[in-house]
């Protein structure tokens, strides 16, 4: 089992991906939970800036899985171990 950790991160969705269920995604594939802080979304564009939190290795498979399905992802600042 690796550490828990948790690391916040910018989300970024094109058009194409706005109404898909990412978020619920991470969760229900990945066993990540996502604590959303602000968020901007619109027909065309959206972003997210939230922290990610669960096991090291299933934060990088599930950003790993972002990125793979054309969702910029920006890391923001430390990753923080529990």
């Amino acid at each position: 089992m690796s550490p828990e950790v948790g690391i916040r991160v910018k989300l970024t969705f094109p058009e194409s991906l706005v109404r898909s269920p990412v978020i619920t995604s991470l969760v229900r594939d990945y066993d990540v939970s996502v604590d959303i802080r602000r968020a901007d979304i619109s027909e065309s564009v959206g972003w997210i800036v939230c922290e990610l939190d669960g096991e090291s290795d299933r934060i990088e498979a599930a950003i790993a899985w972002l990125r793979g399905e054309g969702i910029g992802v920006d890391l923001l600042g430390d990753v923080l171990e529990s």
